[in-house]
């Protein structure tokens, strides 16, 4: 699988905190050039939230940008989406029996013992973090660093994600390390979001992993 090095999240956590609702975000990351989206959820998904995803799905679309749904297999195959899957959520091979061979599945890793794990699951690429202090997680794992990253890149010959507290001042030294793709939560949203300052910001990071 080979994925786009710029892989941005759309965590309704952190538009919730800049009081900036997803489906403009969607737009606008998705006009800015975005080649992937992944949505992000960690509450109650009520039946407005699934009415809005399904519309991400369909501007993922008309984008040509592949969609991606955390966690939830039974919500990804509803939305005609991949999905990404963590350490505590549906194993991979349950996952993959849900989503069938063609969707694409991802999982989290965060140290060396899972990502040897992971080469025996039916997952199409694997993330890695957090590679830096990240503050999108309640209960974060122990930082990885880019030595370790480097290190670690090579237990796996499947593309690698990684994930936490990735921004623009040091996305270049974690591509640089081994990464295939960086994973964007905290630095996509600027401090005012509006769809032309989000679009910017996405169109600012796009230049610069094609670097």
């Amino acid at each position: 699988m080979e994925l786009p090095r710029f892989y941005p999240i759309l965590d309704t956590g952190a538009l919730a905190r800049h009081n900036y609702p997803p489906l403009l975000a969607a737009e606008a990351m998705l006009e800015a050039g975005a080649r992937i989206l992944q949505l992000r959820h960690k509450g109650y998904f009520s039946r407005q939230l699934f009415e809005q995803a399904e519309y991400v799905g369909r501007l993922c679309r008309h984008f040509g940008a592949r969609w991606i749904v955390n966690d939830r297999a039974d919500l990804a195959v509803l939305l005609d989406a991949g999905l990404h899957v963590g350490q505590d959520d549906l194993p991979p091979a349950a996952a993959r029996r849900l989503m069938g061979p063609d969707r694409a599945v991802g999982f989290s890793t965060h140290n060396p013992a899972q990502m040897e794990l992971a080469a025996g699951e039916p997952v199409d690429y694997l993330a890695l973090g957090p590679i830096f202090a990240t503050a999108s997680k309640e209960n974060p794992d122990p930082v990885v660093g880019l030595e370790q990253l480097r290190q670690w890149r090579t237990l796996t010959p499947r593309p690698v994600v990684a994930i936490g507290g990735i921004r623009r001042d040091n996305a270049a030294a974690v591509l640089e390390a081994g990464a295939d793709s960086v994973a964007v939560i905290g630095d996509l949203l600027p401090e005012e979001c509006t769809k032309t300052s989000v679009r910017k910001r996405v169109e600012e990071w796009i230049a610069l992993v094609r670097q």
